[in-house]
């Protein structure tokens, strides 16, 4: 079953041009893995430091390998000294019902 991962982003201010261009630059990363479906990111309107990823994954399995392969690169490096607080991450599926 497909999944949508969220991860939730707070940039430092004065971070916020450096951050974007970074998490983009995760994303443009991702299309490279076996397993990555799309991907969204929204920025807060009201917080310019605050960026909403969703990351969607053939499966969790996929998305978590895939973390833990990434989770050491330099564009995550580079993006750490950036962050306010770290990053939180869920692990999401669509509910049928709806």
């Amino acid at each position: 079953m497909a999944v949508t991962v969220v991860w939730d982003t707070w940039l430092k201010p004065g971070a916020e041009e450096e951050g974007l261009r970074l998490t983009r630059q995760v994303w443009s990363d991702m299309r490279a893995f076996e397993g990555y479906l799309s991907h969204d990111l929204l920025i807060d309107q009201d917080a310019p430091g605050h960026i909403l990823a969703l990351g969607r994954w053939r499966s969790r399995d996929d998305a978590d390998q895939v973390r833990e392969r990434y989770k050491d690169s330099d564009t995550i490096r580079q993006l750490i000294p950036l962050l306010a607080r770290p990053r939180d991450r869920w692990i999401t599926v669509e509910d049928p019902q709806s």
